[in-house]
């Protein structure tokens, strides 16, 4: 919550920001301030499991775990001031939210917290015996619940829980009424009758524990509703509700031994899982893998490099002559556009970028553009450009420049994303779904997919196919979207034409032992799966897949083949746009002006070295050579200018431009996280920063060389 763990995940936000039905106000506050209450009550009744027995005197007095739960709460309230503290001043600051509205807001925290209270403990009220219950004779006594939750297991001490050995010593302690009391002898009292009167709160634990996992199941079962959707941080509570039952249990029953166990249950879950009957893989939504799976190896994928480059080559040539022909007798500039990734971020610097660009051009940018490529959330904003602008060709009323499309595209997908790790896929996935008649499970990959549509009015629900002829008439650029392949490295090249020139360099195909192929032509390797059905959100998941957030996905091949983030091989998309410049250089140079990139991108490239090697610890320097694997894009930029120098040496220093269009954080803001959720002022930081000197300038760089060309 203080952001000091697990910041690039986006982990504050659920807590410090939460959101229900699109919205963060006081229900969504409520409801999360319900399962807060439930796990506070929870943590309660566990250390009172585990530690009451040092207390007797409680036993004693009337309501005991009350008693327990009010002198037990030093940590619980510093974790609520704590809490208000940081809601407060996230809230002020980075959603602009008066005094009034926040402090309404952590009224129906509290609210929800105290609803739940006011239930448990009235559950408890109903159930628990005092001592005078059991104390007092009467025909019928109060169930023996050491003997019926607890068969063999060994209790403390009978005969030591009254003495100083077992009890940490206490001398007062508060009322219900926030009063000091002095703590009385109990050696008067029998000892079983005293262990008796703590063992009664092992069934509400039990009660709560399972209420719990009920609740977080049933509303992982009804994902696709949204009001089941509760704030994600909610669903974090639940879970931790029922940990904290969990260990505890495993605690009181093994004592000393409970590491060992712990250890053993998580290896039982592993090998149990490990079978395909408990084990669910992600699958690309709109494949068909009831077929016979797709051959994947070397020798396949040199032929199909052999068999369909050709063809590919000419369909790609025809597009080309297509778009060439939009420009009459004068040789166009042509555009190729590559986004970086970065989550949500991402996604709204690129829209933003290329409504700018392309209104500041009159139009011109997606007229000369040929070809987008990319990362993550950025060929998500891209995406949703380019089908607007599909459907404003087509004849439909629409204004691309429209800043309704921007907030579509940054509304939040992290909290559902979250709540269905949390409540779905954590217990495996078991509801399912059908594309084109072929059924999947739902998990979080499913509710990503869904969440966007939602966000987008459902504009990006089309399958590869639906954009084949729109690119072939040149109505739209073309796409490649290329995950990255995990077993072996090489990247996937999905587009709705055939891309087999783009899974060698040209030089394969004359001298094919001398280079590796080093990516696979998507529609290529599963044909015979319906590579055309691949949903286009699925195709841009594929290619946003961030460790943990996203499931990696298994594609219908012998073998399996995992995919995950473009960002692994190519954060910007730059070999892409390099291998196809490369590939028709001889088309480029006979029938266009030159070629300008455009490179979108949501961090800076000169990042300022921090000094810190002074600092380091022995163990950390030890480390320290492994360093180099976090500076992954570092690496990409290094290779990407390398593969820019080749373009200049191929196409002529004259023929060929790079216009970089850089996202910065203003001075008085941080950068936005990479994370599918956005604050009120990271988004209005971002689209602040086209109107940086070198942005600016180079919109006006990029209107005077396109509009050269005329």
């Amino acid at each position: 919550m203080s952001g000091n763990l697990a910041t690039k995940f986006g982990a504050k936000f659920l807590f410090i920001d939460p959101e229900y039905m699109g919205q963060v106000n006081f229900l969504s506050f409520f409801i999360l301030g319900l399962t807060f209450g439930a796990f506070f009550m929870t943590w309660n009744l566990t250390t009172y499991l585990l530690h009451a027995h040092h207390f007797p005197f409680l036993a004693s007095l009337s309501r005991p775990f009350t008693k327990f739960c009010i002198n037990n709460g030093i940590i619980p309230f510093a974790f609520i001031i704590t809490y208000f503290i940081l809601v407060i001043n996230f809230q002020a600051y980075y959603e602009y939210w008066t005094t009034g509205t926040i402090l309404f807001n952590c009224f129906g925290f509290i609210l929800g917290w105290i609803t739940t209270l006011f239930l448990i403990s009235t559950y408890l009220a109903l159930t628990n015996k005092d001592i005078l219950n059991y104390a007092k004779p009467r025909d019928n006594k109060p169930p023996n619940l050491v003997s019926f939750l607890m068969p063999g297991r060994r209790s403390p001490n009978l005969d030591e829980i009254k003495t100083d050995e077992n009890i940490l010593l206490v001398k007062t302690y508060m009322t219900e009424t926030l009063r000091p009391r002095i703590v009385r002898s109990v050696a008067h009292y029998d000892s079983k009758l005293l262990l008796t009167i703590f063992k009664q709160n092992h069934i509400n634990a039990l009660t709560l524990q399972l209420a719990s996992l009920i609740i977080l199941i049933t509303f992982g079962y009804f994902i696709d509703n949204p009001y089941c959707r509760i704030p994600a941080g909610a669903s974090v509570f639940i879970l931790a509700s029922i940990l904290t039952s969990i260990s505890g249990a495993v605690t009181y029953w093994f004592e000393e031994w409970r590491v060992l166990v712990l250890v053993f249950i998580l290896i039982l879950i592993n090998f149990i899982t490990s079978h395909d009957l408990f084990n669910h893989t992600n699958k690309a939504y709109g494949l068909n893998y009831e077929s016979k799976q797709a051959y994947y190896n070397y020798d396949a994928l040199c032929q199909s490099c052999q068999t369909g480059m050709e063809e590919d080559k000419q369909n790609t040539i025809e597009i080309l002559d297509n778009w060439r022909n939009k420009f009459g007798k004068e040789k166009p500039k042509m555009v190729v556009v590559c986004v970086s990734g970065g989550g949500m971020k991402a996604a709204v610097w690129a829209m933003q970028v290329l409504q700018e660009a392309d209104s500041f051009s009159q139009g011109d940018l997606m007229k000369n553009t040929v070809m987008f490529s990319g990362a993550s959330g950025g060929m998500i904003g891209a995406a949703y450009l380019r089908e607007l602008y599909l459907r404003q060709q087509q004849g439909e009323n629409i204004n691309i420049y429209d800043k309704q499309y921007l907030d579509n595209v940054s509304k939040d997908i992290l909290n559902s994303l979250t709540f269905t790790i949390v409540s779905n896929d954590l217990f495996l996935p078991w509801s399912t779904f059908e594309v084109d008649d072929y059924t999947y499970r739902k998990d979080r990959g499913y509710i990503f997919e869904k969440q966007l549509n939602e966000n987008t009015h459902y504009l990006l629900d089309k399958k590869l196919i639906d954009y084949r002829q729109a690119e072939y008439n040149a109505l739209v650029p073309m796409m490649y979207i290329t995950p990255s392949i995990v077993n072996d490295g090489r990247r996937l090249i999905i587009s709705s034409q055939g891309a087999s020139f783009m899974t060698v360099p040209p030089i394969g195909q004359e001298k094919p032992d001398n280079v590796l192929v080093d990516a696979v032509d998507f529609l290529s390797l599963f044909e015979e799966q319906d590579a055309q059905n691949l949903r286009l959100t699925t195709a841009l998941r594929m290619n946003a897949t961030y460790p943990y957030i996203l499931p990696n996905v298994y594609l219908p091949s012998d073998p399996a083949i995992e995919v995950m983030d473009a960002g692994f091989r190519d954060n910007l998309g730059v070999k892409s746009a390099v291998r196809f410049l490369h590939v028709f250089q001889d088309w480029v140079k006979e029938n266009t002006s030159g070629v300008v990139m455009i490179q979108v991108l949501g961090h800076d490239r000169n990042e300022t070295l921090e000094a810190d090697g002074e600092t380091q610890g022995l163990i950390e320097s030890m480390l320290n050579p492994l360093g180099i694997v976090g500076q992954i894009l570092s690496l990409q930029e290094y290779e990407n200018d390398t593969n820019i120098g080749m373009l200049y040496d191929l196409l002529g220093k004259d023929n060929f431009e790079v216009l970089r269009f850089t996202y910065l954080p203003s001075k008085e803001n941080d950068e936005a996280s990479m994370t599918f959720h956005l604050t009120k002022r990271e988004k209005r930081d971002i689209m602040q920063a086209i109107y940086l000197p070198e942005n600016q300038e180079n919109l006006i760089r990029l209107k005077n060389t396109i509009q050269a060309a005329k």
